[in-house]
Formats: C-alpha cells, structure tokens, sequence
C-alpha cells in the first residue's frame, strides 16, 4: 500500500529535489541531513517525511522524467537530444536494400525510389 503525504511535504520534497538535486543520493540518512541543512522545518518528524519522499523522488528521478520536476541538467541534455540532426540520412543512399517482400509492397503502392533486393526470403 501506498503512503499518503499532504501537500506541504510533497512540495517541499519537489523543490529540494529541484534545487538541490546534486546533492541528494540515494541514501536516506544523508538525504536527511542535506533537508537539514537547506530547509528550516520545525520537527523532526516533518523533517523525516520530507527525506523519505525525497529519497524516493531521486530514484524515480533517476529512472526517468517526473511530473513537476526539472532538473536543469536534465533538461539541457533532452534539448541536446531534440536538436540532434543526422548528418546524413538513410534515404540519402544510392541504393536501398530491401527483402522481396518489402519490394512487392513498395511495388504494389507505387513508391518511387532506388530499391535494390536483396534476395533474402524468409
């Protein structure tokens, strides 16, 4: 079963998440500590809590994007990723190899273009 957590330690996690990511591991002790030393909760049990789901966000972090979550570094590299153009592109060849199957196909839907078979049927 799933934990229920207000909404003051689920935005509190996601912004120290946020911030501070580089700071964070995997660790729950010493995520509790960096929530320590960056934010000024009362109590101890408050604080806790907010370690536990930062713990938690970090490893879901790690395994892909979060909702309400950016991290600066992770958005550069997904920019990089968008922006990434092929020098050159697979159409561009001369000749295509295809199967005999895929050549019917082509064939049968009038596509234009230098197909070459390769021969192999399976």
């Amino acid at each position: 079963m799933g934990r229920v957590r207000n909404s003051i330690v689920k935005r509190a996690g996601e912004k120290i998440v946020a911030k501070y990511y580089m700071k964070l591991d995997k660790d729950f002790h010493h995520n509790k500590l960096v929530v320590k030393d960056v934010a000024e909760i009362p109590s101890k049990r408050l604080r806790n809590q907010v370690a536990g789901f930062v713990t938690r966000l970090y490893s879901r972090v790690q395994k892909g994007t979060v909702k309400k979550i950016f991290i600066k570094k992770h958005e550069e590299e997904r920019e990089r990723k968008e922006n990434l153009i092929p020098s050159s592109s697979i159409m561009d060849a001369e000749k295509i190899e295809v199967d005999d199957v895929t050549i019917q196909m082509i064939k049968d839907y009038c596509y234009r273009g230098n197909y070459v078979a390769t021969g192999s049927n399976e």
